[in-house]
């Protein structure tokens, strides 16, 4: 990621390139993974922000298979976060660079606390994160 991009805080994580993939029904973001190849079987993540969304949500494809959700908010100053694949953590993509652990605990940097994470289910074709801890 480039200085500029950093300043400005830029995310190198996209939204699906298929915007009809994800919808928010009763309190939940229900997401069609057929719909969202880029995760199929890739280590990765995805934004989902708008659609009457309470937060925005980072969704993450972690190396050991499974699935997290994030409230995608550094602690710092609530700029965007990016998965980093290599490590599985989390980096804010401001000039602060604040790290994460995929548990959402902060690692290093000048973020006040851990990130929030959420709860996700999979059943079938369809990943549905909770904005409630069940």
């Amino acid at each position: 990621m480039t200085l500029l991009k950093r300043i400005f805080g830029i995310c190198e994580t996209k939204p699906p390139i298929d915007s009809g993939c994800w919808h928010v029904e009763a309190g939940a973001v229900k997401v069609d993974l057929g719909r969202l190849p880029e995760l199929k079987a890739a280590v990765g993540a995805v934004r989902f922000e708008g659609k009457g969304l309470p937060v925005r949500v980072l969704l993450v494809h972690a190396k050991d298979g499974q699935w997290r959700a994030y409230a995608n908010r550094c602690t710092h100053m609530g700029r965007r976060l990016d998965f980093v694949p290599e490590s599985g953590n989390l980096r804010c993509c401001s000039i602060s660079r604040s790290l994460f652990r995929s548990s959402g605990a902060l690692i290093d940097g000048p973020a006040k606390g851990p990130i929030e994470g959420f709860p996700v289910e999979v059943s079938d074709r369809t990943l549905t994160i909770y904005f409630e801890k069940r």
